[in-house]
């Protein structure tokens, strides 16, 4: 059966929202499993992030998909030392032709996401992965109202929430999680047909 990883991080529970909105549209594809994985500060020692157990899983998935929040123009300080430490796995090819793909948020409408979406594929492209990104078009060149791409991104998912200076919950937009399940969606079709093929 197909497994699909989704490794995130995430600060305020934003990003986490996406990656479980991810893996909802990854599972719901016939015979794949898929689940996520949470990059934590307190995995870092020493500056380097370790947990051989979560690396582990990671590596056995059939797709990996990369979570991380926009923070002043690209991934999140935590998650760089994860993709730091997997150049282990970069040494043996441990990724190689796996399917990746990735995801990010911000709570500006532009915050300099597309940075951080390039950072993760050219990262998926060193591991010399097969890169996989949404087929959505934005809801409004077709005319729909369901917010489906909103940001307009083809790269990854983009994710936006409204800054609360108080320190309010404030929630994902209801399209860009809707737009996470549907890439979770594509992400698994693709896993299943690139083993089908291989």
């Amino acid at each position: 059966m197909p497994t699909v990883a989704v490794v995130y991080f995430s600060g305020q529970g934003h990003t986490k929202a996406m990656a479980e909105a991810v893996v909802e549209g990854a599972a719901a594809v016939s015979a794949t499993a898929a689940h996520s994985l949470r990059i934590t500060g307190d995995q870092i020692v020493d500056g380097r992030w370790q947990d051989e157990e979560m690396m582990a899983q990671i590596t056995a998935a059939d797709a990996i998909v990369f979570g991380t929040p926009t923070y002043m123009g690209g991934v999140a300080g935590q998650y760089k030392c994860f993709i730091d430490a997997a150049s282990e796995v970069w040494f043996q090819f441990g990724w190689k032709n796996k399917i990746a793909g990735g995801f990010t948020h911000s709570s500006s409408p532009s915050g300099d996401k597309q940075s951080t979406l390039l950072y993760l594929a050219v990262n998926a492209y060193q591991h010399s992965m097969i890169w996989v990104g949404p087929a959505e078009m934005p809801s409004q060149y077709v005319g729909k109202d369901d917010a489906v791409n909103r940001l307009g991104a083809f790269m990854g998912v983009m994710g936006q929430s409204d800054l609360d200076m108080s320190g309010g919950d404030i929630e994902v937009h209801a399209g860009d999680l809707k737009t996470a399940r549907l890439y979770g969606q594509r992400i698994a079709e693709a896993t299943q047909r690139w083993l089908k093929g291989a």
